[in-house]
């Protein structure tokens, strides 16, 4: 399967993926910023997506009409603070 990547999340996390050469989108704690990143993500038919664990909560009612969908796949990852079981929760969704 082909398609792009894409990763939200703050500047820290999207740094190292940005190394990869996949698309990325920092963003900061701001539900608008954060939510208007996440539908011109969905409108571009990335394929797969990686989220910040502490982002995803905010982008969640965007990415819901994609879980049940097979791409793209959402994958939500702790980084830095400790994790709020977010992403174990997600990712037993798929």
């Amino acid at each position: 399967m082909e398609g792009k990547i894409a990763v939200l999340g703050n500047t820290d996390f999207v740094m190292p993926f940005s190394a990869l050469g996949v698309d990325t989108f920092a963003v900061e704690q701001t539900s608008s910023e954060i939510t208007e990143s996440a539908r011109k993500i969905a409108d571009e038919n990335y394929a797969l997506v990686v989220v910040a664990e502490n982002i995803a909560t905010k982008a969640e009612d965007v990415f819901a009409d994609y879980r049940d969908k097979p791409t793209p796949c959402i994958i939500v990852v702790p980084f830095t603070t400790e994790s709020e079981g977010y992403a174990t929760q997600a990712s037993s969704r798929c």
